[in-house]
């Protein structure tokens, strides 16, 4: 019979897997052997590795992308917004280093079942940024000749490329704090409409 614990078991398997030996070399078994389960038990939850492994970025993210709402729901400052998706994605991603790797390796995958994928889970997160982007636009606060669409690929690839650095890099030179502020004032001086450089 089907559980949700064994489920949830079995995508915190497949997400350890694939990114410690990346999505190809990753096989079933491997995967059954981490969760503890038989691998025809697998089976019973997913048809097969692609499938689990958009299970992985729907169920993963689509947390995150809960998170974020959530506490975005009670701020209405567009600055404020960013600085806290900024903050939440580092500190998942520090906290959760299996999936910030499969993250970075997965998504640069050219296979079309993860293309297919790019338009729902992950785009929803990513528009979460430029939603904020528009708002502050809306509001003033934010450059209105910054494309939204853009800004939401700059910000998240450098919050990605952290991430990959932390991953190689326990020891990183880059703590979380100062990180996180570093990326807040470097991306809220480019977008803001009057921004604070000195200059009238």
């Amino acid at each position: 019979m089907k559980t949700a614990d064994k489920h949830d078991k079995i995508i915190r398997a497949a997400t350890k897997v694939f990114a410690k030996k990346g999505f190809f070399n990753a096989r079933i078994s491997d995967i059954a052997k981490e969760a503890k389960v038989a691998d025809g038990t697998i089976y019973l939850y997913f048809n097969n590795k692609y499938d689990m492994l958009l299970s992985v970025f729907e169920e993963k993210i689509g947390r995150l992308v809960n998170l974020i709402n959530s506490q975005l729901e009670q701020e209405d400052d567009p600055r404020r917004m960013l600085e806290i998706f900024i903050t939440t994605h580092l500190r998942e991603m520090k906290k959760n280093k299996n999936l910030a790797e499969v993250i970075q390796i997965e998504l640069r995958q050219t296979n079309k079942m993860v293309k297919d994928y790019r338009n729902n889970k992950f785009s929803e997160y990513l528009n979460i940024i430029s939603m904020i982007i528009k708002k502050g636009q809306a509001k003033g606060v934010f450059r209105r000749d910054v494309l939204p669409g853009l800004a939401k690929r700059a910000i998240f690839g450098a919050m990605d490329e952290i991430a990959r650095i932390w991953n190689i890099n326990i020891d990183s030179e880059y703590p979380i704090d100062e990180t996180t502020n570093q990326v807040i004032s470097i991306f809220l001086i480019g977008i803001l409409q009057h921004p604070t450089t000195g200059k009238s």
